[in-house]
């Protein structure tokens, strides 16, 4: 898999960047905690042992996808020296013997964050070693590192088997420590274990008793994501992420129903036009999803739930095959990740804003390894195989791929376009024989009008109930499919509404607005526009459109090699230029970028 273009130009910064540079061996800040003299010693109950997982897991599929020998010996180094840290009963974390998650606690209090009564970050860490070990060994396909993960998974079988329950061992009602579902369904999915798939089941039903949490029926329910727990938008889709597997484990109709109704919750009232899931207004914690039908332009996107939307996109995508999960993955990916990554791989955003200030976080921050880990989801995903043999494009980008076929041997999909900047996209088919199959082609759903050739010749643009244009025939090699997907710039709107609603005396309902606000914001293609401070110094401005059709008075500019410029040429003042989100300002830390406006109100 080659990616290239703005997915090529990310990748090759986060594994020359992040991925080479913050971890490197056992003397590596992150990994050095792990070792016995320090663990033994440490009662602060903190979270930085996440990172060592999560690099496993991100370095692991750097490497799968070939020609990065420094990072492969990097990766195999700083494993086996972890493995060499691990206690005889499978302990892998980082705290003293005392402060584990394998020691029952006292009952904790209740508190607006759902904190266990003894901090404790412990089950987190191990899920993401487990899951690092996972990569790790399908990377490298040594058996040393898949025992390392099942040790963890053992330990957590017996925990739970002791009567710990495991929503007291984690922060958001247990949420913190129900991410263990994922690890534990995925070791299933990959050993046939029983014993990972009845710990997986009990985690659920532990966390399904928490009245707090309550994750399954509440989603069964259709409750909105923001009421379960505290609405922690990182930590309650990583529990979706491992709902997914275990779904794919146990083929269960409720866990499907459950998902699906959160995922339409989140697609509908809780991402931003970036497809981040924000959240941060009214609230103590800057991190939860805002309330059902709050919108502010100042909101949080935290870059660890952007890793967590996107990992459950990517499940319900390989469940379903539908096309709506790949365009949630395009638009995050093009927006509000790489928004909050920086040109050098080094730099995240622990916080992107639809309006704010481009802020890079520090050194030892959960969102630097979170986008590094996201990043590298994009190869896996960008195409794919059908039940029934047939390929498909699930991301448009130049590169190409080398997928393998029953009847057509290796079958190479080659892209030649300037997406995400341009709509044009030409794909050269080259199968080892010459064979019939399918081709699924994805029609974005801002894409209106869409054409497709095949060597010249128009195609039925017809999209199938999955969302994709199915091309049936006998491919050969060097066979030409053109896209063609016309981008013109769209107003996007958004309103800020707050309906006090209460019963009159004859019991009657009375439902007053007061409140309500406005917005604009633009795309264009997959990508979200934005303009910087306004006449140069201010952070916010309220426009009047003008009447017509919005073609009159949204000019396109010149693409000079990273999208065009729009200009909004307005009554009311001189014209805003916009340009995508993710550069607007430029890609420093400080800059500022503005993708809504508040509306006049209507006379």
């Amino acid at each position: 898999m080659q990616l290239d273009g703005v997915f090529g130009q990310m990748l090759d910064a986060n594994r020359s960047g992040r991925l080479s540079h913050f971890i490197v061996d056992e003397a590596s800040p992150s990994i050095s905690i792990f070792g016995q003299a320090h663990k033994q010693q440490n009662q602060e109950g903190d979270w930085y042992g996440e990172h060592a997982g999560k690099w496993l897991s991100a370095t692991a599929r750097a490497v799968a996808q070939g020609g990065q020998p420094e990072l492969e010996a990097n990766l195999r180094r700083v494993a086996d020296w972890l493995i060499s840290q691990q206690d005889a009963d499978g302990y892998l974390g980082n705290y003293a013997a005392d402060r584990r998650f394998t020691v029952p606690q006292p009952p904790k209090p209740e508190s607006w964050n759902g904190e266990p009564a003894l901090r404790t970050w412990d089950i987190w860490t191990h899920s993401y070693l487990i899951l690092g070990f996972l990569e790790t060994w399908r990377a490298l396909g040594d058996d040393r590192y898949l025992q390392a993960a099942r040790d963890i998974a053992d330990l957590c079988w017996q925990a739970l088997e002791s009567g710990i329950d495991i929503t007291t061992l984690g922060n958001h009602h247990g949420m913190s420590a129900t991410v263990l579902l994922d690890p534990t369904a995925d070791l299933y999915l990959v050993t046939g274990e029983p014993r990972y798939l009845a710990l997986a089941e009990k985690i659920l039903q532990q966390a399904n008793a928490n009245p707090r949490l309550a994750l399954l029926d509440k989603g069964l329910d259709g409750e909105d994501a923001a009421f379960i727990a505290t609405g922690k938008a990182y930590q309650l889709s990583w529990n979706l992420v491992g709902l997914a597997k275990l779904y794919k484990a146990t083929g269960k109709a409720d866990y499907k129903l459950a998902i699906d109704n959160l995922w339409n919750n989140i697609r509908e009232q809780h991402l931003t036009l970036g497809g981040g899931p924000w959240g941060g207004v009214a609230h103590r914690s800057r991190e939860v999803f805002n309330a059902p039908r709050t919108f502010f332009p100042q909101a949080y996107v935290e870059t660890c739930s952007v890793l967590a939307w996107m990992q459950l996109n990517r499940e319900l995508l390989a469940i379903t095959g539908h096309a709506r999960y790949a365009d949630e993955l395009e638009r995050t990916a093009y927006n509000d990740l790489l928004a909050a990554m920086a040109p050098n791989g080094e730099d995240w955003c622990y916080y992107t804003f639809p309006n704010g200030k481009r802020v890079h976080t520090t050194y030892w921050r959960c969102c630097k390894s979170s986008g590094a880990m996201a990043v590298e989801e994009l190869p896996q995903i960008a195409y794919g195989a059908t039940a029934d043999g047939g390929l498909r494009v699930n991301l448009y980008g130049p590169g190409q791929a080398t997928l393998p076929h029953a009847d057509a041997g290796n079958v190479v999909l080659q892209q030649q376009t300037r997406y995400p900047f341009n709509g044009q996209v030409s794909l050269r088919v080259s199968p080892e024989r010459s064979a019939t199959f399918g081709i699924g082609l994805r029609i974005p759903a801002w894409a209106e009008d869409a054409r497709i050739q095949v060597n010249g010749v128009n195609v039925p643009v017809q999209v199938g109930a999955d969302g994709y244009v199915q091309l049936q025939r006998q491919w050969q090699s060097g066979d030409l499919v053109s896209v063609q997907l016309p981008m013109q710039p769209q107003l996007q709107r958004a309103a800020n509404i707050n309906v006090q609603e209460s019963r009159a005396p004859d019991g009657s309902p009375v439902a007053q607005e007061v409140l309500h606000w406005d917005y604009v914001g633009l795309t264009y293609g997959p990508l979200v526009y934005a303009t910087t401070l306004i006449d140069g110094f201010k952070t916010d401005e309220t426009v009047k459109l003008p009447a017509g059709d919005p073609s009159n008075w949204l000019q396109v500019g010149e693409d000079l090699g990273e999208g065009a410029t729009v200009t909004m040429q307005l009554d009311c003042r001189a014209p805003l230029v916009f340009e995508p989100y993710y550069r607007c300002g430029g890609r420093e830390h400080g800059a500022w970028r503005l993708s809504w406006l508040s509306l006049a109100p209507q006379a």
